[in-house]
């Protein structure tokens, strides 16, 4: 019998994305799990750390370990929201400026995942992955 593990194969394809892009990103002083808050908040300007918890799906304590890091390196800065509980993230200036460099090297990546690829297979990938998420959510 045959194991189709798409979960697996999905996971695996993951982790090997997560290595490469650290070795091309951590020359430029950044992390994976950090390039995800960035690249949501240059999109979204700002949001708050439960906003930034669910669209990457990592728990709430997790988030703000990584932000604390973020905001001592000068990348991040929190701000008071609406009541005390509620902190709202933006990118320092120091960060937007580095913005184009980690872009560039994240970039580059996705276009060597994605050599030999045709586009008709890229946007098939692209509705099953979006599928997927559905289902799961």
């Amino acid at each position: 019998m045959k194991l189709n593990l798409f979960g697996h194969k999905t996971n695996q394809l993951a982790r090997s994305f997560t290595k490469k892009l650290n070795e091309k990103i951590f020359p430029l002083g950044l992390y994976a799990s950090q390039w995800g808050i960035i690249l949501h908040l240059y999109e979204k300007k700002q949001c708050t750390q439960i906003e930034l918890s669910r669209y990457l799906g990592v728990e709430a304590p997790t988030i703000t370990r990584t932000l604390d890091r973020m905001e001592q390196i000068g990348w991040v800065i929190r701000e008071a929201g609406k009541d005390k509980r509620e902190r709202y993230i933006k990118l320092t200036e120091k960060a937007c400026d580095m913005f184009p460099k980690w872009h560039q090297a994240a970039n580059n990546l996705e276009l060597e995942a994605i050599n030999d690829i045709d586009k008709e297979e890229l946007d098939i990938f692209t509705k099953v992955l979006k599928k997927m998420m559905k289902n799961l959510q």
